[in-house]
């Protein structure tokens, strides 16, 4: 019996990796993270399977649900929105898991700053501009930021910010960013990206809040921040010029030939 942790990604059930659908479908228990989860991917489950949904549960809770299945020799496929690696609570599931002996998988998703990228049809790597993207995010009630890890403190590296679980301060969060990046900074944010009433406000840094208000978005939005958001006159990265070379094209050849 294994429990297959699972990033089922940004909203959209098809922007689930091939992998994490396959482990679904294999699997006869399914404990899926509410409403963050697309509906169409517990379609995916077998028949008869047992689906929980985890919200309402802590995580004694969902923990006796593993250890059930476990006693039954049924795998589990545990999914998380987004991907895994961060905000997703595995740590700690994972170490319970560890203590009972229960052996366990990771399957990555894709992240919701990358779905949020994708939907602005932006890069957040700019050459000259951003070579450096921060995934942050204010205090909350769930976890406190370390002192240390403060939106000034990474504003003042001029990079690309994603930040994550704020959307209800985003007055506080431009006021601490405008002495880095400026009032004109272009910024967005991106309500559910990839779900079907995804919305997408484009702004500058100073202009944003009064936009957020008056859409009303207090919750499962991103926003991101940085003069790569708007470039436009910038600098061709080497990757693909013609004397640049590299391992595939020795020499800088073009189109075969030297």
């Amino acid at each position: 019996m294994t429990v297959h942790f699972i990033g089922a990604g940004p909203g959209a059930a098809d922007l689930i990796t091939v992998r994490g659908r396959d482990r679904v479908a294999a699997c006869p228990v399914c404990l899926y993270a509410g409403s963050l989860v697309a509906p169409e991917i517990l379609g995916w489950c077998p028949p008869g399977a047992r689906i929980v949904d985890t919200a309402p549960l802590d995580l004694d809770a969902i923990l006796a649900e593993i250890a059930a299945a476990h006693a039954a020799g049924q795998d589990v496929a545990r999914l998380h929105s987004g991907d895994l690696s961060i905000w997703s609570a595995l740590a700690e599931q994972m170490r319970r898991l560890d203590g009972l002996g229960i052996p366990y998988t990771v399957t990555p998703g894709v992240p919701a700053f990358a779905a949020a990228a994708a939907v602005l049809r932006r890069e957040l790597t700019v050459p000259g501009l951003a070579q450096s993207v921060v995934l942050t995010r204010t205090s909350g009630r769930a976890s406190a930021m370390p002192e240390r890890e403060t939106l000034a403190a990474f504003a003042a590296t001029g990079a690309t910010l994603a930040i994550h679980l704020s959307i209800h301060v985003i007055e506080r969060v431009a006021s601490e960013l405008i002495p880095f990046y400026g009032p004109s900074c272009p910024a967005a944010a991106v309500f559910r990206a990839s779900w079907p009433d995804e919305r997408v406000l484009r702004a500058d840094l100073a202009t944003l809040p009064a936009q957020v208000a008056a859409a009303g978005l207090e919750r499962t939005a991103l926003i991101l921040v940085g003069p790569a958001l708007g470039a436009r006159d910038f600098r061709e990265s080497a990757l693909y010029a013609a004397d640049y070379d590299r391992r595939y094209r020795p020499g800088g050849t073009v189109g075969g030939r030297t």
